[in-house]
């Protein structure tokens, strides 16, 4: 016995229309699709160490924050490119910005964070609180 599958030959106007205006002749979006860079934390014994693959930015277009128990990460970049040939003129603009929250643990030092960004790497090491050792104290029996 076969079973029937419907299916879908032609696509919807919706779907027809949003091709033709997020597409150029090129195949191209015109829209720019937000930007996520990927992200690797590790537990280390006395931090944890937060790796963010950003290429593409510099250090000035960064802004790290710290508030409430949440780390937030975020960039912004612009460029612009001016071509000036004989009859005509080019402009170019270019924008990528991402922005991205991470819980923060309890047992860290806020006021100890450093970041560092190189070749497309920024790297945030988040220094742990130094753990109070418990007081072993004797009690004299009167």
């Amino acid at each position: 016995m076969t079973t029937l599958v419907k299916s879908k030959a032609f696509p919807t106007l919706l779907s027809v229309m949003d091709d033709f205006f997020n597409t150029d002749v090129f195949n191209k979006p015109f829209v720019n699709t937000e930007f996520m860079p990927a992200v690797n934390i590790r537990d280390e014994e006395g931090s944890y160490e937060l790796e963010m693959s950003a290429p593409g930015f510099k250090k000035g277009d960064f802004k790290i924050t710290s508030e409430d128990g949440m780390l937030t990460i975020s960039a912004e970049t612009k460029t612009e490119h001016k071509e000036v040939k004989k009859n005509y003129t080019r402009k170019e603009f270019s924008c990528s910005s991402f922005s991205r929250s991470f819980s923060l643990p309890e047992n860290i030092e806020e006021d100890d964070m450093k970041a560092n960004y190189d070749n497309g790497l920024l790297k945030v090491s988040i220094k742990k609180a130094v753990k109070a050792l418990p007081n072993k104290k004797e009690i004299s029996i009167d």
